[in-house]
């Protein structure tokens, strides 16, 4: 990661891409983000094992085969809510206002990356676990943590030349696990301080 080249800029150009859009109607685009808003809305208020296909399809008012034919099971529709939210989160890092987005210092940005996916991750915790634990070593292997990996690697190269970049993006990313998220929420350890206390470790490791 560290060469003679310098740190490069995030762009569509250096982070790996999460995968295009499929094309599709503008109706039928409005019916996939309805079954997946209500989908969201009852996973969060009675957890992912305890809502039917069925409830779905009512909350979102569209009709049971709609959901079937568009996602297959409840699995599917799971797996498509959360790269919905993840290509969202993709495209305020590339293109969004800063500091998420590009335009802010590298420390900032990195911050305001943890503090999202803190969010995304608090608010999905159940379809983050099950994707990072489908099989031994899975959460390496998915595109999304790539593209998270590779973006901060590239900051802790701008910040912080002198450190391992690649190293040191896994070592930043290690407290997100799904798994662990969950195991402290269930001691009782709130959003806030969680994104309080790693913002404080990486902005102490980061500007040292």
């Amino acid at each position: 990661m560290n060469d003679s080249t310098g740190p490069q800029s995030v762009s569509p150009t250096t982070l790996p891409l999460l995968g295009e859009p499929r094309p599709e109607r503008a109706d039928a685009r409005r019916n996939r983000l309805k079954v997946l808003e209500a989908a969201e809305r009852l996973f969060a208020e009675q957890g992912v094992k305890n809502v039917s296909l069925d409830a779905i399809a009512a909350e979102a008012g569209v009709g049971k085969g709609t959901v079937f034919r568009r996602f297959g099971d409840r699995a599917g529709l799971a797996v498509a809510l959360l790269d919905e939210r993840e290509v969202e989160l993709q495209t305020k890092i590339l293109s969004g206002p800063p500091p998420l987005g590009p335009g802010a210092p590298a420390i900032d940005r990195v911050n305001a990356f943890l503090t999202a996916y803190c969010e995304l991750l608090d608010r999905h915790v159940e379809l983050f676990v099950d994707s990072e634990n489908a099989s031994d070593g899975a959460r390496y292997r998915i595109g999304s943590y790539r593209l998270w990996h590779r973006h901060i690697a590239m900051l802790v190269e701008e910040a912080r030349p002198d450190l391992d970049a690649d190293y040191t993006a896994h070592f930043i990313l290690a407290p997100l696990a799904a798994d662990l998220h969950q195991a402290l929420r269930a001691e009782g350890f709130t959003l806030p301080r969680m994104q309080s206390a790693l913002i404080t470790a990486t902005t102490a490791l980061l500007t040292s």
